[in-house]
């Protein structure tokens, strides 16, 4: 990891679209168009932020999250997103961001931070267990109302 690492909220359609290459690779589901849309409204109704990991000029991991409050967990920061560039890996660039996560949920006086993962993620899972000392807590469980 170099010394020219920077965290950097990304605010404007620009920047925003800037991250889609990165976050592209795990919401490979997302054209531009509903990537934007969808990150648009998530900020503007729900509270969602956007930061960027960058290696000199070049953003090398992405991370969406938000604050919440729920009865389970209390006030916490939920992690929606969090990918490295396939090209950057196993540099440190996850753990670097979702540190500054947990920082930023700190100063801003929530509890803790809580996030999802795909059953078959498995590289993901020891991460976030060994690397980042999270406890698996529950299952996520989804319904398709179409």
């Amino acid at each position: 990891m170099g010394n020219n690492l920077s965290i950097k909220e990304l605010l404007s359609q620009n920047e925003i679209l800037e991250a889609f290459p990165v976050m592209k690779q795990l919401r490979s589901h997302l054209d531009k168009k509903t990537y934007l849309d969808l990150v648009s409204d998530a900020k503007d109704k729900d509270r969602y932020k956007m930061f960027a990991l960058f290696d000199e000029e070049t953003i090398v991991a992405v991370t969406g999250f938000k604050p919440m409050i729920t009865l389970y967990y209390g006030r916490f920061v939920w992690v929606c997103d969090l990918v490295t560039d396939q090209n950057s890996r196993s540099k440190g660039y996850g753990e670097k961001l979702l540190t500054y996560v947990h920082e930023w949920a700190k100063e801003n006086n929530y509890e803790s931070v809580a996030l999802s993962s795909g059953i078959l993620k498995t590289d993901a899972h020891r991460f976030y267990e060994d690397r980042m000392d999270y406890d698996k807590v529950s299952y996520v469980f989804k319904s398709s109302l179409e």
